[in-house]
């Protein structure tokens, strides 16, 4: 199953994404049902991410990611947008969360829009 949805910043407008079941079923559901979700970012190396109502556990979880992944962090509650390498990528092409992910979809379109993103700018998802 996939949504749609957008994610919304005053400084990227509305990028549009792609939710999917594929990868994390269980947190992809609890994802979806929680939308919309309006947050505060945060920054980690080519990484945004804030926090959600949602507490999931492991699910499937990936160490390294592709550029433009959408997934959901367990330890901190939060979704997470990556685009290039974070503080414990090993090698500069290497994108590598602070700990390993739950996969939930995918930006569409060039991810690293997200670059303009400050710590503290609000950040929304919403069903497109």
């Amino acid at each position: 199953m996939k949504v749609k949805v957008f994610i919304v910043t005053k400084v990227t407008g509305r990028v549009e994404a792609e939710l999917t079941d594929e990868y994390s079923p269980k947190t992809f559901k609890a994802i979806v049902e929680a939308l919309p979700i309006e947050s505060i970012a945060n920054r980690w190396g080519d990484e945004v991410y804030f926090s959600t109502p949602v507490n999931m556990p492991e699910e499937n979880p990936r160490e390294v990611v592709e550029k433009g992944t959408i997934a959901y962090w367990p330890p901190g509650n939060s979704l997470c947008i990556f685009w290039g390498p974070t503080p414990a990528s090993r090698s500069p092409e290497e994108i590598r969360p602070a700990s390993p992910v739950n996969v939930i979809g995918r930006i569409i379109g060039d991810p690293s829009v997200f670059n303009r993103v400050k710590p503290g700018d609000r950040i929304k998802v919403e069903k497109a």
